[in-house]
């Protein structure tokens, strides 16, 4: 059994509330410069997967993105910096077709594509630095990386952090669909949307949709989503890619940080002690938004908390 804490996080006096954490630091915060270098992954399927990968002969931590997330994400950004500072080699995992190129097949990444990470894992393990020591994941990301651990009886990794983690998806769907949330729905529909525009473009088999009819994630997932990656229908693909079933069987040091006022989930999705593997510390903040915990004292000196969490963390093991 795992535990479940309370966050040392509080959040910034300026910022209250989930809406402002959420929104400030994507869209005020300043990216900071990265030295990075691009290598493809070549999967079995004949599909691709492209890293960034960073400088320095440290540790190795992979750092996966969100929904129609990519390497200009405030959060991405942010962690690779963080983690070159502190003396570890960050590798930035684009989920499959996110990386500006369209992949070559139908399916694209989705919540449960944990066959992709252990393909990515097992091309860096083969690499002159070893299996990488960690991964960080956010929101999507965390989820895909959770179920990957607790799916895999000897994962590729020592330990993961895993961030505004949506533990249920069809949860996270309906909350998405309420009150002042649809502001991140109808952002993400519409990013989804021209994602498959662009891809049906280079790829005319693909189902000619009406995508304006598509009103939120259960219509998307239903006709797109889920036809295309194996499953039966959106419903389908959200039971089998939840990662909250698979936090039980998870044994490698995982933190998981968690806002209660998460504007993209409910509170019961949160899991509860029993339902966490020996492995796993939850740790539950009353603030924070979703991949917000912004803190500090000054508007012009924020503090982005999870960056130095995330590090302490990794310092442990």
């Amino acid at each position: 059994m795992g535990t479940v804490t309370e966050s040392a996080f509080r959040p910034a006096w300026w910022l209250p509330g989930p809406h402002l954490q959420t929104l400030w630091p994507s869209l005020m915060r300043r990216r900071p410069r990265l030295e990075l270098r691009r290598e493809r992954v070549e999967l079995a399927d004949g599909d691709f997967i492209d890293l960034e990968l960073g400088s320095g002969h440290g540790p190795t931590v992979v750092v996966i993105h969100g929904l129609e997330g990519g390497l200009e994400s405030h959060y991405a950004a942010g962690t690779l910096a963080a983690l070159g500072a502190g003396g570890f080699r960050p590798v930035f995992m684009y989920l499959r077709g996110s990386s500006g190129e369209p992949n070559r097949l139908p399916r694209a990444y989705h919540s449960g594509a944990s066959d992709d990470l252990a393909a990515v894992l097992a091309h860096l393990a083969r690499g002159p630095g070893g299996p990488p020591l960690a991964a960080v994941g956010f929101s999507l990301g965390g989820n895909l990386l959770l179920k990957y651990l607790g799916e895999t009886k000897e994962p590729l990794i020592r330990s993961a952090v895993a961030v505004s983690v949506p533990f249920v998806l069809r949860d996270a769907m309906l909350r998405l669909n309420i009150d002042s949330s649809v502001i991140y729905r109808n952002h993400l529909m519409r990013r989804l949307r021209d994602t498959y525009r662009r891809k049906r473009a280079v790829m005319p088999e693909l189902a000619d949709l009406d995508l304006e009819a598509m009103r939120d994630f259960f219509d998307f997932d239903d006709q797109i989503t889920a036809p295309l990656n194996g499953f039966s229908g959106a419903n389908d693909y959200y039971a089998r890619c939840s990662c909250r079933p698979f936090l039980r069987q998870i044994t490698a040091p995982t933190l998981i940080l968690h806002a209660r006022d998460d504007p993209f989930m409910f509170p019961r999705s949160i899991p509860g002690r029993d339902e966490l593997g020996p492995g796993v510390r939850l740790e539950l903040s009353r603030g924070g938004g979703h991949v917000g915990f912004v803190g500090g004292r000054l508007p012009w000196k924020p503090d982005y908390w999870i960056e130095g969490r995330i590090l302490a963390f990794l310092n442990t093991v």
